[in-house]
């Protein structure tokens, strides 16, 4: 049986309107698990563009990069200020209407 052949897939290549990147945020807020929202909002930042991302956070672009990793554990400040910066708000509902 012949090997499969993979291809690395970048979820930020397919992040092209802010609606997309608001489902996809959206997406990883409902799984509650702050890992995958840490990433995916990386994902986000990086379609969007890190560099610029910096200048309009006031954060270093490194800082942006590990903070926004799967690994990462941003604080809830630099979250609300990325938020901002993509062009996107966080909102809560109850529980119950889920």
């Amino acid at each position: 049986m012949p090997k499969t052949k993979t291809i690395p897939w970048d979820p930020a290549e397919h992040l092209e309107s802010e609606e997309d990147m608001a489902a996809y945020l959206e997406a990883a807020l409902a799984e509650g698990e702050p890992a995958l929202f840490a990433a995916a909002l990386g994902d986000i930042a990086r379609a969007k563009g890190m560099t610029q991302l910096a200048r309009e956070t006031g954060l270093g672009r490194e800082s942006l990069y590990k903070a926004l990793s799967p690994a990462g554990n941003p604080e809830f400040a630099t979250v609300m200020k990325v938020v901002a910066a993509l062009g996107l708000k966080l909102h809560a509902t109850p529980a119950s209407a889920a």
